[in-house]
């Protein structure tokens, strides 16, 4: 099945090649997932969409109706994606903003499937060359310029490699290229912050919220030594990993809690043939 698409409400799959979000990556955009009609973690997507407006100043889309037009596309659908993309609209020759933006809004909805393995047994990932740099003024925005994702995951085409974690350049973990990062030290529940750089995914601050986390800075060598590893996404949920380095672990305890969390807010692993094939 192709996406059902829709531009400003219309649908449509056209924008004009003079939008920013096209030229210069001026935009924002959030990956949600729709379970029967239902976007569970929607608030937390709308509140970072809404403080991303506000940071890169352009005028924010009325969340309802953002929500109500991904419903509308993911309708019939038991289980699906759906991305949210507004950039600041089209603009003339040059970097300077419009001094009134029109943005522009596409919405894009697709059928998921999961790999029900990689939420039982975990994944493996490994160590990118390619490292995020340092910009506290987008840190934790999901803004349109991808390309340190897009080199990082250009590295290996290894299917035995679900995931690669990336450093920033100062030499610290931030986060998988499409997932944040969770690791346990004797109970103690740490990620890295993402105050220099990296996103502050809604699923990271879903488990911030029910959980005690520290915010701590992580190197390859310390979470090798880690009791459980985990990455977390809004669309992918909570994936054990499994192997990174020379460590290998099992799904821990807490990481099988969130998993059940997951469940009851409605966003179910998906756990076996049964439910993978549904």
């Amino acid at each position: 099945m192709t996406a059902r698409v829709s531009v400003d409400f219309l649908d449509t799959d056209r924008v004009s090649v003079s939008d920013r979000g096209f030229t210069y990556g001026d935009g924002l955009f959030e990956t949600l997932r729709i379970v029967r009609g239902r976007a569970p973690l929607w608030p937390r997507h709308a509140a970072r969409l809404r403080a991303g407006c506000e940071r890169l100043r352009i005028p924010p889309p009325d969340m309802g109706a953002v929500l109500n037009e991904a419903l509308r596309l993911a309708d019939g659908l038991d289980d699906a994606v759906a991305r949210v993309t507004l950039t600041r609209g089209p603009g003339t020759r040059g970097y300077a903003p419009p001094a009134a933006p029109r943005p522009v809004l596409a919405v894009a909805v697709s059928p998921l499937a999961l790999d029900a393995p990689a939420a039982l047994a975990g994944i493996a990932v490994r160590l990118c060359a390619t490292r995020l740099a340092i910009q506290p003024l987008l840190a934790g925005m999901k803004h349109l310029n991808r390309l340190e994702q897009v080199m990082a995951r250009g590295e290996w085409d290894d299917p035995g490699i679900a995931e690669g974690l990336m450093l920033d350049t100062a030499g610290d973990l931030v986060c998988a290229t499409a997932a944040n990062l969770f690791a346990v030290f004797g109970g103690r529940l740490e990620t890295p912050p993402v105050d220099r750089c990296g996103v502050a995914g809604v699923a990271r601050a879903e488990v911030m919220a029910v959980r005690e986390v520290a915010e701590t800075r992580l190197n390859p060598v310390r979470l090798e030594r880690a009791d459980e590893v985990f990455l977390t996404s809004a669309v992918r949920g909570i994936l054990p990993v499994r192997v990174f380095g020379a460590r290998s672990w099992q799904p821990g305890p807490v990481t099988r809690a969130l998993q059940a969390h997951w469940r009851d807010i409605g966003l179910p692993s998906l756990e076996g043939p049964k439910d993978f094939h549904r």
